[in-house]
């Protein structure tokens, strides 16, 4: 071939050689993006495993999904046992979407088709499905879709909602890779579980060896709000309370609050009788609510929601509650939540049995205290002190000078007056037998205690002749009225140092004497209480006297004995 002639091929042959050179391009660009394709969809596998943290694993899920096929918005919806949505985690809204449309979607029009028939959904238009409902005033505008169940197992977890293709719609090729990440983020999601619920079990169970610590090592520790301390963040939670058994049937007393500022307050009584609670208590079993339906007045800030109610045991006996309250806008909790919580539930209640043995070993301590302190004052103190006043009378009958006579009279008045003090002291320290009425002393000493906290130093009070046996019934309500009117007034008005009762049945005769070192009863003062002692006397045929002077004030009640044999 000489220099001026060229290579050429026919026309035919070269639009087929074109032809195939122009398909074997496309199919290695085809083959190019495939590969990226699949090496993006690699990167959003490793992002979606890479993490333990559920909270994070959900978000890059989504995150992966829209970067992996090129959407604007994505989300993923966690479905509820009680049906629904109990999560949305979403990418591509700002704050300002989020607060424009009020409320999060609760898996209604084509999420709740998802949700019913957990199949792939793929549209190019929402508004063209009979299933769409519409979006919400604020909603930004979708137009393509592509819905993908995601399942844990055999169970279906969620669903991947994604919207806005940047090319105008999803493809077959699209569905298949966010079907594959699907797969991906179930296994992710029960990895992350798994460990949710391992790092779970290992703080409830560190709380239950620190409360066992605690049980074993300090007698002082109030377990009870130790336990409601620790069942706080275990929990999650916003608010604990410990109920324990009131004094009357169907009643529960709050022992323990703790978590958020709360209306209820310790020592406040609940019934229970048409509460759900009662059932539980009567069940022994615990049980998951919402806290509308226990309708307690619990918070003046908390919107409460989510609840555990689980019964506390002693002798095998439900006798108290533990209530464990998550505010409305987190999580509700779920079967593993009530496992754990009944289980370290058992330690509050080995807690207040606990605490109730102590309790009873404390008051038992106490008790054979008193008892001995009152053996040692009947057995020793009051006989010395009654062997001195003989030996002095005996001295005195010896002696010429009549002063030093009278100086050890008024001593030996002085011993006999310490000994019936003595004998008060004693009757308070043996305190009243179980399953017994109360008598006049034990009414006059309650008395004192429940008036003492308005007095500088308690008032003294001294009994003498049959108490118990004579004052009863209606007298016995008179001289409690009596006392308590003028012990009210000595508190309020007489400024006094120090007070002193004394309850006397002398032969057919009681008389009450009150007296104080007040300020004394002023002339133009009031005398309505006064006048009500002195109506409660005449109506009984007695006295009423009153001495006043400041420094000493002195008020003698004294009535007659009623008829014992009419």
């Amino acid at each position: 071939m000489t220099g001026d002639e060229f290579l050429s091929f026919p026309d035919a042959q070269r639009g087929e050689l074109d032809q195939a050179i122009t398909d074997l391009v496309d199919k290695a660009r085809d083959v190019l993006s495939t590969q990226g394709r699949l090496r993006a969809l690699l990167r959003a596998n490793q992002a979606v495993v890479e993490q333990l943290d559920l909270p994070v694993v959900l978000e890059r899920i989504v995150a992966a999904a829209v970067e992996l096929v090129g959407a604007q918005y994505g989300a993923l919806g966690v479905l509820s046992p009680h049906g629904g949505l109990e999560q949305f985690i979403n990418v591509g809204m700002t704050a300002e979407d989020i607060h424009a449309i009020g409320h999060l979607p609760e898996g209604h029009g084509l999420l709740g088709a998802l949700i019913d028939d957990p199949r792939p959904i793929r549209l190019e238009q929402l508004s063209d499905d009979a299933r769409s409902s519409g979006f919400p005033a604020g909603h930004p505008p979708m137009g393509s879709f592509l819905g993908v169940p995601v399942r844990v197992r055999s169970e279906v977890y969620g669903n991947l909602y994604l919207s806005n293709q940047s090319s105008g719609k999803f493809s077959a090729e699209d569905e298949q890779l966010v079907t594959a990440l699907a797969a991906t983020a179930g296994v992710a999601i029960e990895n992350a579980r798994l460990y949710a619920e391992t790092r779970r079990r290992q703080r409830w169970s560190a709380a239950s060896a620190e409360i066992t610590s605690a049980l074993l090592s300090s007698e002082d520790t109030d377990l009870i709000t130790l336990v409601a301390s620790r069942v706080l963040p275990l929990a999650e939670a916003d608010l604990v309370f410990v109920l324990v058994q009131g004094d009357q049937p169907e009643t529960l007393i709050f022992d323990t609050v703790a978590g958020t500022e709360s209306k209820v307050c310790t020592g406040q009584t609940l019934s229970i009788s048409a509460s759900p609670l009662g059932a539980v208590l009567e069940g022994g079993q615990p049980r998951l609510f919402n806290a509308a339906e226990l309708e307690l007045e619990i918070s003046t800030d908390l919107r409460a929601g989510p609840t555990m109610v689980i019964p506390l045991f002693t002798d095998g006996l439900a006798t108290g509650l533990l209530i464990v309250i998550r505010s409305a806008d987190k999580l509700p909790f779920i079967s593993s939540d009530l496992e754990l919580a009944a289980d370290f539930a058992g330690q509050a209640s080995l807690a207040m049995e606990l605490a109730r043995a102590r309790a009873d070993r404390q008051r038992t301590v106490l008790l054979e205290d008193r008892a001995r302190i009152a053996r040692d004052l009947h057995d020793h103190v009051i006989q010395q002190i009654f062997a001195t006043g003989l030996e002095l009378q005996s001295v005195a009958s010896g002696l010429r000078s009549r002063s030093n006579v009278d100086r050890i009279i008024q001593s030996v008045a002085n011993l006999d007056s310490s000994i019936a003090q003595i004998r008060t002291i004693i009757f308070a320290l043996s305190g009243r037998p179980a399953n017994t009425d109360q008598t006049m002393r034990h009414r006059m000493l309650d008395l004192i205690n429940e008036l003492g906290a308005g007095f500088a130093d308690t008032p003294q009070i001294t009994f003498a002749g049959p108490v118990d046996l004579i004052v009863t019934d209606e007298l016995a309500d008179d001289v409690v009225a009596v006392c308590r009117e003028a012990l009210t007034n000595i508190a309020k008005h007489a400024s006094a140092t120090n007070s002193s009762i004394k309850l006397h049945v002398l032969g057919d005769e009681v008389e009450v004497i009150v007296s104080d070192d007040g300020i004394g009863i002023p002339a133009d003062g009031r005398q309505s209480g006064l006048s009500n002692l002195h109506k409660r006397a005449t109506d009984r045929g007695g006295s009423f006297t009153v001495t006043s002077v400041p420094g000493a004030t002195t008020l003698c009640w004294r009535v007659p004995l009623p008829d014992l044999e009419s």
